[in-house]
């Protein structure tokens, strides 16, 4: 078929019914006629209503994915904080605990300290605070090593002591540290008095029974267990009276003209850290005063040098 003969005129169903202006301006009115009367009097109501219950079964299908999805990221994410939140508070109570062990100690060192000082108050000799460094490395001895030394004025022989009784004695110096014995070495020695019959020895170390024994006293004597013995002053370098040991046992052996005498010091030689250095009682005597030259001196001196002695004259004066 030729295209001239084509017929191009729309068919007839769309040239019926008004014109699309027409049908613009009624709808127009509807709309503004419905938003009115929903506005005014509620008419729609209903209707939404009705939609959103019929169409809520759908909208909850087709959320089920993302509120699934929101759930399991909330759960897993919820386990992850509530892990950091434990591995914080396990840091943190390590760290209040070892804070709380070193205010502990620094508790103990202070009360320490203050003891230290109230006994420093109370000596009539010169001091000085030291700290206890190490022990020694010989394991056959009991020894430990101070950080005062002879530049800080530390003298060979001074004694050593804390807030409860003598430590030991300075054995050997260095110009920043310091050596010292304890009194439960079994080179270490020191004269005692017992503060209940006045009687005085000697403490010996001994670490192997107890910590020190008295030796050298008779079998009768009148020792007793539980008597305090302290510093005689006697060797001229322990001050008087400080504390230095406990009578724990007394054996008296028929076989021995002595008695076994255990004591447990006073002091705590193995595990003081913060300690008082004094100065030797020897060094705080006067001098002794120099010998005054007599006649008999005079001759000696004559003689030794050879010089002849001039006779007396007669008629002089003896």
């Amino acid at each position: 078929m030729p295209l001239g003969t084509l017929d191009r005129t729309p068919p007839p169903f769309f040239k019926q019914g008004p014109s699309a202006l027409t049908r613009l301006a009624f709808f127009a009115t509807l709309a503004v006629f419905l938003m009115v009367a929903d506005t005014r009097f509620k008419l729609t109501g209903p209707l939404r209503s009705a939609a959103a219950l019929a169409l809520q079964p759908l909208e909850r299908s087709l959320l089920a994915p993302f509120e699934g999805y929101t759930t399991l990221s909330d759960y897993f994410g919820g386990i992850h904080r509530a892990v950091e939140g434990r591995n914080q508070a396990e840091h943190k109570l390590a760290a209040q605990a070892e804070r709380t062990m070193r205010v502990e100690q620094l508790e103990r060192e202070n009360a320490r300290l203050r003891e230290l000082l109230t006994l420093r108050a109370r000596l009539q000799v010169k001091s000085r605070t030291a700290e206890v460094l190490y022990d020694s490395a010989d394991p056959y001895t009991r020894k430990v090593v101070i950080d005062q030394g002879s530049t800080q004025g530390v003298a060979l022989g001074s004694p050593v002591v804390d807030d409860t009784g003598v430590i030991g004695q300075v054995t050997r110096l260095y110009p920043l540290t310091a050596e010292v014995t304890l009194v439960t070495d079994k080179d270490a020695a020191i004269p005692v008095l017992n503060t209940r019959t006045q009687q005085r020895g000697a403490a010996f170390g001994h670490p192997n029974d107890g910590g020190m024994e008295l030796r050298y006293m008779a079998g009768n004597a009148d020792v007793q267990a539980g008597d305090m013995l302290q510093t005689s002053g006697m060797d001229g370098v322990y001050p008087t009276g400080l504390p230095v040991a406990k009578v724990l046992r007394v054996d008296r052996r028929a076989d021995s003209a002595f008695a076994k005498i255990v004591l447990a010091p006073i002091a705590r030689p193995d595990s003081a850290r913060q300690v008082l250095v004094l100065e030797p009682l020897a060094l705080q005597l006067p001098e002794r005063p120099k010998p005054v030259a007599t006649a008999s001196d005079d001759a000696a001196s004559g003689a030794t040098t050879g010089r002849p002695r001039r006779p007396a004259r007669k008629g002089a004066r003896p």
